[in-house]
This record gives C-alpha cells, sequence and structure tokens, in this order.
C-alpha cells in the first residue's frame, strides 16, 4: 500500500498535463500512487491519461467539479497521506520528500504546505502578483487566525493526513474556487499546519486559470466570508482564538468588511451597507471601510472601479 496518494485533477489543460505528470514521477520520495481524475476534458486530456500505464485514472461521467472531482479522488486514494497536484501546476523534486519527513517529526501536524513562486503559459518564473496576490506562505502565529485574512495555502502545495480530511467530511462541493480555503480552515481547528520555507510548488498563470473566473468566485467569498463568521463565534467559544484577535480592532471587523466588500461586487448594497456598519461598530478607525461604505451609494459598477 502506497504512504501517498496523490490526486492530480485534471480539466481541458492538455497542454500543461505533461509537465505536471513529470513533476510527480521525478518526486525523490517515492511511496506514492497517482490518482488521476478527469472532469469531462475534451481537449484530448482523457485518450493521454489513457495511455499512461503508471497511473489511477478516473473518468466522471457527469462535469463535477474542482471539490466534487477532489471528494471522489479522495474516496479511491489508498495512502495515508493526499497531496494535490493541479494539472496546470508543477512540482520540484523534492516536495514530498520534504513535507512527508516534517510530518514524520510532528504528528500533532495535520496538513503541511511548501513555498513556491508563479510560472507563465511557458514555465517562465513570473515576477510580482500576477493574479493580484503573493505566493501564499505562512510560517509562524495563528494559521487560524491567518485564514481568516487571505487563503495562506495553495492547493498544490498542500499534503495532509488522509484520516482526517475523510473525518472533516472531504472538501465542500458547493464552492467553485473557494473549497480549498475552507478545507484549510477546518483542517486548522483540529490539528497544526506545517510550512516547508522552499519554493516547491509553481502555481501556473495562464487565460485559463478558475481565479479569472471573478463573478463565480465573488459568490465563493460571499458564501465563505458568511460561514468564516460562524467559525469565528464558534473558535471564540472553544477558545481555539483569544478574545482579543477575534473582536475589536480584530478578525472579526475585517470579516464583516470582507464581506460588505463582496456582497457589493455581487450587487447587493444595502447587505453590504449592513456588513460594512458591523465593522465600524467593531472598530471605528477603518477609513477604508468607510470610503467603501459611501462608495455603496454609486453602484456596483462604479464600486467595482473604485477597488
Amino acid at each position: 500500500m502506497p504512504r501517498v496518494s496523490v490526486l492530480l485533477t485534471c480539466y481541458n489543460h492538455f497542454r500543461y498535463l505533461p509537465e505536471a505528470l513529470e513533476g510527480i514521477r521525478n518526486q525523490t520520495y517515492r511511496d506514492f500512487e497517482i490518482i488521476a481524475i478527469d472532469d469531462g476534458s475534451t481537449d484530448g486530456t482523457r485518450e493521454w491519461l489513457s495511455r499512461q500505464t503508471d497511473l489511477k485514472t478516473i473518468f466522471n461521467e457527469d462535469n463535477l467539479g474542482t471539490y466534487g472531482s477532489l471528494n471522489v479522488a479522495l474516496a479511491a486514494a489508498e495512502g495515508e497521506l493526499v497531496a494535490i497536484l493541479n494539472d496546470d501546476d508543477v512540482w520540484l523534486p523534492e516536495k514530498l520528500e520534504k513535507q512527508v519527513a516534517l510530518l514524520d517529526a510532528h504528528p500533532e501536524v495535520g496538513l503541511v504546505h511548501t513555498g513556491g513562486y508563479f510560472i507563465d503559459g511557458d514555465s517562465n518564473r513570473t515576477e510580482g502578483n500576477p493574479l493580484g496576490f503573493r505566493f501564499p506562505r505562512f510560517e509562524t502565529g495563528d494559521i487560524l487566525l491567518g485564514l481568516v485574512f487571505e487563503n495562506k495555502i495553495i492547493a498544490s502545495a498542500a499534503l495532509a493526513r488522509t484520516e482526517i480530511l475523510r473525518e472533516l467530511g472531504g472538501f465542500n462541493e458547493r464552492y467553485f474556487g473557494s473549497g480549498d480555503w475552507e478545507m484549510w480552515f477546518r483542517v486548522a481547528e483540529v490539528a497544526d499546519v506545517g510550512f516547508v520555507d522552499a519554493p516547491l510548488t509553481l502555481y501556473r498563470v495562464h487565460g485559463a486559470n478558475a481565479s479569472h473566473k471573478l463573478e463565480r468566485i465573488w459568490r465563493d467569498d460571499e458564501m465563505l466570508r458568511e460561514w468564516i463568521h460562524e467559525r469565528l463565534d464558534a473558535n471564540l467559544k472553544a477558545g481555539r482564538l483569544h478574545p482579543r484577535d477575534v473582536g475589536e480592532f480584530g478578525a472579526m471587523s475585517f470579516n464583516f468588511a470582507a464581506l460588505g466588500t463582496v456582497q457589493m461586487l455581487n450587487g447587493k448594497p444595502e447587505d453590504a451597507r449592513r456588513s460594512y456598519k458591523k465593522s465600524l461598530r467593531l472598530n471605528p478607525l477603518r477609513w477604508q471601510t468607510y470610503a467603501r461604505y459611501l462608495l455603496t451609494f454609486a453602484g456596483p459598477a462604479k464600486f467595482r472601479k473604485f477597488l
């Protein structure tokens, strides 16, 4: 039985798929299986996967989306550890070796991720923040609190204990692109999160990235922010978060402000104003929240221009 199950998610990225698979095959850590799950590709991906003899292949009959596909692959995984690789991303050779070593040394850690950088469609390193955010990393501090402010973990950079993901019920299939963020938050509620400070995961930026589909991401973000609000209350009561980090000037104020912004982006100005007001009650010094509250009266189109 393999120690690690690599879940290779595939959907119409045939141009990049061979490089992604080569990155798995070149790993210095060798005790793994590869489960390639295709979600209905029409670009030759399925035919190419069928010719690869070292893979377990799953072909979805219906398009399940990213998180439905991951749940199918997770159910088929035999390894005690699970790694995710999207078919347009790349691993460098020592990724799994360093992650497994960290998990073996720290049984309290349920998930470990790595550093990395962005690459373009031709696999050249891309400087700056091509998607509007820096490559996520989290080395020290409270990861649970950090995940309130932004997603700190790239899906392709994660290696997790299979049992934990299954006990948590797998990924939430209601999400289009933020289900990994929600999952990492749930993992951080029950286990520590580790970080390998080395650039071992390469996140590819190209025109077909799911993160470019802004309207679907905004709907995801609104649902996620409402869920995080509930989890902040629960984690505060459970003692996993300190009141000073959640209450006045803290995570709760930020989350309400972020919720207001995505509500406005989704064309809900009245909801946005209510969320901004809640944020300002907790932290009246958030000048940016005042500005965005006033912009809600200008309408969604003008609001977007000022962001």
